[in-house]
């Protein structure tokens, strides 16, 4: 059986991110049997430059696109709706203020070496997007270690140090020069980039011509 391998560029940040990922799920379910994966995720902040408490989101968006905030209230509406559909929790996702999300990055990095990448990653979008929590703060990221079943103390000593920020910064610099500029981005065997948050069956279709030799992508 074929194995495609899927290096995915995101941010915590991302609303998209986890909608991508949770499409993503979907297509691999409906290949379960034809294709096998592994999934690697790789850092992309959004928003570096966020520090403290950070800005309302809503205000954010609207001085970031040039649109009101009753715009971007109903930009954030659908996609609640979107998320809704697959499952996530996005119920704080228009309470919630800007961060920054390299500390977090850098925790997927830890959580990946125990086999458990992709359940720290949504185990911050949970906490980002379901609860509006402040995914820069230390205590905030512990209890998602904790809630994936992984050691506080052992993750309090990576976030005293620097350990993975190195791997967080070539993560941002490798895809930044391979031309990625928005997330999610999936690459697909280190050759194909799908851009966006594509719908399953549009996912899969590219999968199975990818593993047939037949790229459309």
């Amino acid at each position: 059986m074929n194995t495609l391998h899927i290096d995915i560029v995101s941010d915590i940040a991302c609303p998209w991110c986890a909608i991508g990922y949770a499409r993503l799920e979907r297509a691999m379910a409906a290949l379960k049997g034809e294709l096998e994966f592994t999934v690697t995720w790789h850092a992309f902040e959004l928003n570096p430059d966020a520090s403290g408490e950070g800005e309302p989101i809503l205000e954010a968006l609207s001085r970031k696109y040039g649109r009101s905030e009753s715009e971007m209230e109903a930009s954030q509406a659908n996609m609640i709706s979107i998320a809704n559909e697959l499952g996530l929790n996005f119920e704080k996702m228009q309470q919630r203020r800007t961060a920054n999300t390299f500390d977090a990055h850098r925790l997927v990095k830890w959580a990946g070496e125990q086999g458990q990448q992709t359940q720290m990653k949504q185990a911050l979008f949970d906490a980002y997007f379901g609860r509006a929590e402040n995914v820069s703060d230390e205590q905030v990221l512990l209890r998602c270690v904790e809630s994936i079943g992984l050691d506080a103390d052992e993750a309090k000593a990576v976030l005293a140090s620097q350990r993975y920020a190195d791997a967080v910064r070539a993560d941002e610099e490798r895809y930044r020069q391979a031309g990625v500029t928005g997330v999610p981005a999936f690459i697909i065997n280190e050759q194909y980039m799908i851009a966006g948050a594509q719908e399953p069956d549009a996912l899969a279709t590219a999968f199975r011509d990818i593993a047939s030799g037949t790229p459309n992508v």
